[in-house]
């Protein structure tokens, strides 16, 4: 483990950025933490002036809640799940909302339908929804009638003037869930918020999800651990340490969120294609990306598709890497990276 962590920071600048940062920075960091989205928040950025950025942070992520959280009944996206009407008219302001739409098109697009937040009814009939509840016996009929109203190409989106957009369900119960990519959303927000006052160094960290920019208070790339996708690790056992420079990493994984019934686990993730828990041999996948909403995005889309097919569709896209962590048949775990950080993991496929 030490000769990996020693690579790590030998090679961090020459992958991301191709220069070597050169001294500390002459400023000092501030380091705001707080609670958003079900989780916990934490921003740290280089400014000389020591401006405490927590009311435009925090009122960013209460805009964010009323639109794209499915835990708040008023919130536009409940609203939008609840209502038996097929035509839905949003006015373009509900931007939060809307862009977490658009994205989640294109990666649908792109992942051939493993990323999907129209499996909200099926998230919900698993347990894994607004109200949690196991499930004692599975229905395939109703899976396979859930099933039906997943795919996000049944939901058609169309401008209605220059203020307002409809959006056209193909039936009342198709309904949307965006916590696969609203949280990676929420931080590329916070680094927005950060610029717009100046600030070029930071890291914002909303449940994991990151993005870095600049350099940290020691003048070396931002270094961001993957938790060790163990069942009874605790949250803070770090498998592996990786530098950002000017980048973002989400990790998804189905350790933590799961629950056995009759010596059957299912987990969070969901298959929009079968309907139901997705069970390979991938336990973690941590995509780097340029922003965090498309890396949020696409590690829940490999946890889909599993490692083999999921590494298959990161090699073809532009600006992403992968770092999959997989469970063996005989229970220790190997790793699986793709081609563009092979600089990084020398010797470790």
């Amino acid at each position: 483990m030490a000769r990996f962590l020693l690579l790590l920071v030998s090679t961090a600048a020459a992958l991301f950025s191709g220069c070597q940062p050169e001294k500390k920075p002459d400023v000092d960091y501030v380091t705001l933490e707080g609670e958003a989205m079900g989780t916990y928040y934490r921003v740290t950025y280089a400014d000389s002036l020591q401006r405490d950025f927590t009311p435009e942070i925090e009122a960013f992520l209460l805009d964010l809640n009323r639109e794209a959280s499915t835990y708040l009944d008023t919130s536009i996206i409940s609203r939008f799940n609840a209502t038996p009407a097929l035509d839905v008219v949003l006015p373009v302001s509900a931007r939060h909302f809307l862009t977490n739409f658009v994205k989640s098109r294109e990666v649908f697009g792109a992942s051939d339908g493993a990323f999907d937040p129209t499996v909200m009814p099926l998230v919900s009939y698993w347990g894994f929804g607004v109200k949690p509840k196991k499930v004692d016996r599975i229905d395939s009929l109703k899976v396979d009638s859930l099933r039906r109203m997943v795919g996000l190409d049944k939901i058609r989106m169309t401008p209605v003037g220059k203020d307002s957009v409809l959006l056209r369900k193909a039936a009342p119960g198709v309904q949307l869930d965006f916590n696969a990519i609203a949280q990676g959303y929420g931080v590329d927000e916070v680094g927005r918020i950060l610029e717009s006052k100046g600030v070029s160094a930071y890291l914002v960290d909303i449940g994991g999800e990151v993005v870095a920019r600049g350099l940290n208070p020691r003048g070396q790339p931002w270094t961001i651990g993957i938790n060790t996708p163990s069942e009874t690790g605790q949250t803070d056992e770090i498998f592996t340490t990786v530098p950002l420079i000017d980048r973002a990493l989400a990790t998804s994984g189905n350790y933590r969120k799961f629950y056995q019934v009759e010596g059957v686990k299912f987990s969070h993730t969901i298959n929009p294609h079968t309907g139901y828990p997705e069970r390979n041999a991938l336990l973690s996948a941590s995509v780097f990306a340029p922003d965090a909403m498309t890396a949020d995005a696409y590690a829940t889309a490999c946890m889909v598709l599993g490692p083999e097919k999921g590494m298959a569709m990161i090699e073809r896209m532009e600006n992403l890497e992968a770092y999959f962590i997989i469970g063996e048949p005989n229970g220790t775990m190997s790793v699986k990276y793709s081609r563009g950080l092979e600089r990084l993991f020398p010797n470790k496929k």
